[in-house]
C-alpha cells in the first residue's frame, strides 16, 4: 500500500500521492433514508461518526476499477446506497441499503458505470 509522505518524498507531487493513496473524508454524519436524501460521500476513504437509526449514505456513481471504504464508527448500523441507476451487489438501487454495522467497515469496488461489488468486515 502507498504511503503519502513516501510517494512525495520520491518526487511526486502532493496531489497525485492523495489521488494515488486516496483521500480521506472524516466525522461524516449519516441521514436520510433513501439514495434520494442520504448524505453523500466524496472521499475514497469515508468515516461515518454519527449514525441515527435507519440513516444512511450514498456512493458516487461507479468508476470499473474504484474503490470506496466506509467505516461506520456512529452507534446504530449504517444503511449505503449507491448513486441513482446503480446498485451494490444484487440490491435495489434506491430502496435497498446496504447495512454496515456499527463499528464495520466495507470495502465497495466499482466493477462497471452500474456496479458496486462490497467487502464486509465483520
Amino acid at each position: 500500500m502507498a504511503i503519502p509522505t513516501r510517494l512525495m518524498g520520491s518526487g511526486a507531487p502532493a496531489q497525485l500521492a492523495q489521488n494515488i493513496c486516496g483521500d480521506v473524508v472524516d466525522t461524516i454524519t449519516a441521514a436520510g433514508t433513501t439514495n434520494a436524501n442520504a448524505t453523500p460521500l466524496s472521499g475514497a476513504i469515508n468515516r461515518v461518526t454519527t449514525t441515527a437509526a435507519s440513516t444512511g449514505v450514498v456512493l458516487m456513481a461507479p468508476e470499473q476499477g474504484s474503490q470506496v471504504v466506509v467505516i461506520n464508527s456512529g452507534a446504530n448500523a449504517l444503511l449505503v446506497y449507491p448513486s441513482t441507476g446503480a446498485q451494490i451487489n444484487a440490491l435495489t438501487a434506491t430502496t435497498a441499503g446496504f447495512s454496515v454495522a456499527a463499528g464495520g467497515r466495507a470495502l465497495f469496488i466499482g466493477t462497471s458505470s452500474a456496479n458496486w461489488f462490497s467487502i464486509l468486515s465483520a
